[in-house]
């Protein structure tokens, strides 16, 4: 083989492998933050305990990350979480993540399902849990179309909260739809990429909406939307921090503002 031959060939091998650790925590550690993610120990279906909430952290840590917002569900018919209840437990963590050195820094705010308990709370002027001071994360039903959550928005909105839509690309039936995502833009919603949505991990119908929703420059935030190890080792995925570079260089992801 020539030299020319042989240098085409190392190029070829270095841009076909897989991200060392350095390439990888090198782009998670510009992207700094998490804002999406469940690893208060026993308040949802992510973290069952203090110890598996330190091995994710540790975790996310070594990914590259410096600061976790972390997010419980509050699903009222599920999950009855509260406010005060999540900083209570948050503080709990905190004081673990110290005392064990861990070097990040962690805060919490909240997934909100958009039902009538949060409603309620606008109604009556409850304060919520938000991300960078106004930002409030949001979700719907995974399975069915959503009604009257555009009304729960907008009395956010007229509260000063910045509404922001959890891992739109989750919703599949909005693939028959997709001019409800315009809708929700133009009203004013900030969109969140669930990142393990940029490869196959959730299944081809949320991969090619990602793909669909990157192309259109809708992405605002990006989150892990940990819940366990198996989300953890998913993340050490060559497509998925290529892509994630590719994100931070538009310009558009505010996550390191955070």
């Amino acid at each position: 083989m020539n030299l020319q031959a042989s240098l085409v060939k190392k190029t070829m091998l270095r841009f076909f492998s897989r991200p060392g650790k350095e390439e990888s925590s090198e782009v998670f550690r510009n992207l700094k933050t998490d804002m999406h993610s469940h690893l208060i120990p026993g308040i949802d279906d992510g973290s069952p305990d203090l110890n598996t909430s330190l091995h994710l952290i540790r975790g996310m840590v070594k990914l590259g990350y410096t600061k976790l917002i972390t997010t419980p569900h509050i699903i009222w018919e599920i999950y009855k979480n509260s406010r005060d209840g999540i900083l209570q437990k948050l503080e709990l963590l905190q004081k673990a993540v110290q005392m064990e050195g861990i070097p990040v820094e962690i805060q919490a705010a909240a997934e909100y399902f958009l039902d009538e308990h949060v409603a309620d709370l606008l109604k009556h002027n409850e304060p919520l849990l938000t991300i960078g001071g106004k930002m409030v994360l949001t979700e719907f039903s995974l399975a069915y179309k959503p009604h009257g959550v555009k009304e729960i928005l907008f009395e956010m909105q007229m509260q000063n909260y910045q509404p922001v839509i959890a891992h739109p690309e989750r919703y599949i039936y909005l693939d028959q739809n997709r001019k409800f995502y315009e809708e929700l833009k133009d009203i004013g919603c900030l969109f969140q990429l669930n990142l393990l949505s940029l490869t196959n991990y959730y299944g081809k119908g949320p991969h090619e909406l990602a793909l669909y929703l990157v192309k259109k420059g809708y992405y605002d935030l990006v989150g892990t939307d940990l819940h366990d190890s198996r989300h953890l080792d998913a993340m050490n995925n060559s497509t998925l921090v290529h892509q994630v570079q590719k994100l931070m260089e538009s310009g558009k992801i505010l996550n390191p503002e955070l």
